[in-house]
């Protein structure tokens, strides 16, 4: 199954826990690194992935964190596309909801409706993370965030 699952609650406070975490590993954030969008259901995806950036992205259902993932600067169907089509890529958000519908409170729901039910239904949040920081620190976003909230689809279910 899965961990207990904590909401994102205030934005701001969690992206200074993750300086703080940063910091600790010895990494110094300028105040201009890392930044955030939300996208409240119902929600549009991003067009594409801002220049000099990359990012760690979290999907909302009624309070509970469904997946969190990155994205490196050339990842542009990742961050924009894949999650809403179950067929687009071996893991994503569209083919963990079919997988699980009717389970933990989740609809069940057909590979055609997926991605317009997680349009119109999650919320989404984008943390922005610029290139100069460099990969090792978008993995330990993306770490700290799953740590944080607790995701209900995070890797393969058989690691769960």
């Amino acid at each position: 199954m899965f961990g207990p699952m904590r909401t994102l609650g205030d934005i701001n406070a969690l992206v200074g826990d993750f300086a703080k975490a940063a910091s600790l590993a010895g990494i110094s954030l300028s105040s201009d690194a890392l930044s955030y969008e939300t996208l409240p259901a119902p929600h549009k995806p991003p067009s594409g992935l801002p220049e000099g950036m990359m990012a760690a992205y979290v999907f909302v259902w009624n309070g509970v964190c469904l997946k969190v993932g990155k994205v490196g600067p050339k990842s542009h169907a990742r961050f924009t596309s894949q999650h809403y089509s179950p067929g687009s890529s071996n893991s994503n958000l569209a083919k963990s909801l079919v997988a699980a519908g009717g389970k933990n409170g989740i609809p069940v729901l057909s590979e055609a409706a997926v991605g317009e039910w997680i349009r119109t239904n999650v919320s989404r949040v984008n943390f922005l993370l610029s290139t100069k920081c460099g990969v090792p620190v978008l993995t330990l976003l993306e770490s700290f965030l799953q740590c944080r909230l607790k995701p209900m689809f995070e890797g393969f279910e058989s690691q769960r």
